[in-house]
Formats: C-alpha cells, structure tokens, sequence
C-alpha cells in the first residue's frame, strides 16, 4: 500500500499535496472507505467523536475533503459477515481513511477481521492515518501509548513500515507530549522512531519513506 501516516489528518497544503499524489488523480475522483475502529477502544473516545470524524466536523480533516463517495468500515463487525461481502468493498476503494483512538485495539481488529491480512494485495490503494490510525502501521508504538491490552500482552502493531510514531508532539492539549516525554518515550524502543507534531507526515511509497512538515519533528536513531 502507499501510505500517508498523519498526527492529525490533511492539516496543511503540504500534506494535502502528498496525499493527492499518492492517489494519482483528484480527490473527487476518488472513492474513500473510512474506518473509525480505533476510538471505540480509546478512554477518550465517544460515539459523539465518532460521528464528528465521519461527517467531517472534527479538528482532523480526513473526510470532508470532497470524495466522489465515502463509505463506513467498521472492522469489528467483518468476521461476522465473511469475506465474500467486504473484501469487494475494499478493493473498490482508492483509499482507506483510518481514525485515530487506540492504535493496538485497531491492530487487533485488523488481524481478527482479516484485514491486516488482505494489506499486501492492496498495492494501490492508499491508507491514510491518524494518529492511532498511523501508529498502528509501526512495529511498537512504545508502553507510553498502551491502554487497551491485546491478548498478546505487549506493545507491538502491524510493523508494516519500520520506525515508531510519537504523535501530537507539543499539542497545547496534551502537557505530557512534549519533546522531553518524547525523548523518555523513544529510549525504550529498539527501533527508529519520530516525534512529529500536527503539521508532519510520512509519505510511504514502496518503502522510502518521505517526511512531509510545516512544522517541526524529531528522528530518534535505534
């Protein structure tokens, strides 16, 4: 897949370039599937919060962009409905917009609902994240970010790219996530991990990876 890994959705022109030329046409022309699984499994999420991402009036701008069309994806309801009906609808999509909440409560339900399985035959679609919804792309998003517990018991996601993402980084709403509990939080992996405030991205095309920024971040080496 390409992927556009965001903090907090198209939050600028840079990011909304990078996210028009990995779809290769118009947004208007496109047809996007949203998934808004992570934030059932946040304590902060609320069926308020998922109705604003989806309808586009949240502070993330993800869906009300001007897709041809939008649909929904709820991955906890796939297992009980086969694949036969829902890998169709994903493989009609040109992109997957993908909410933030809790990045391992999504990586669970990506395995259980098959999805995560299906990501290496979706070579051009592109996923975009937010938040949880990118950090469930890393291999680790660190003990800092855990709150629901897996059944396996630790801190690993998708690993479908190879570095960490500390997201939100100096977010004026958030005084546990500046550049200090960044450093604390990196120091703990054994990966390459980033720090990125709401203004970055990572722009992911067949494995080179592209910090797209107006605003600030950090790489922490391994």
């Amino acid at each position: 897949m390409r992927l556009l890994l965001t903090s907090a959705g198209i939050k600028n022109p840079s990011i909304h370039h990078a996210l028009v030329d990995l779809l290769g046409k118009p947004i208007a022309d496109c047809n996007a599937l949203c998934i808004p699984t992570a934030l059932y499994g946040h304590p902060m999420g609320t069926p308020a919060g998922t109705w604003r991402f989806i309808t586009g009036q949240s502070s993330t701008p993800m869906c009300e962009l001007g897709w041809k069309s939008l649909g929904v994806l709820e991955l906890t309801a796939l297992p009980s409905i086969g694949e036969e009906r829902w890998v169709p609808w994903v493989q009609e999509a040109d992109v997957l917009l993908v909410n933030g909440g809790d990045a391992l409560y999504l990586s669970h339900w990506m395995r259980e609902s098959g999805l995560a399985d299906l990501l290496p035959s979706l070579r051009e679609k592109v996923w975009v994240g937010l938040s949880g919804g990118s950090m469930v792309m890393t291999p680790r998003i660190g003990d800092y970010f855990v709150g629901w517990k897996p059944p396996t018991g630790n801190d690993s996601a998708l690993g479908v790219v190879d570095f960490s993402i500390f997201p939100h980084l100096d977010h004026p709403d958030l005084p546990n996530n500046t550049m200090a509990d960044a450093e604390r939080w990196a120091a703990d992996l054994r990966n390459p991990a980033y720090a990125i405030d709401d203004d970055t991205a990572f722009k992911v095309t067949d494995g080179t990876v592209e910090v797209v920024s107006e605003g600030h971040w950090k790489l922490f080496s391994s």
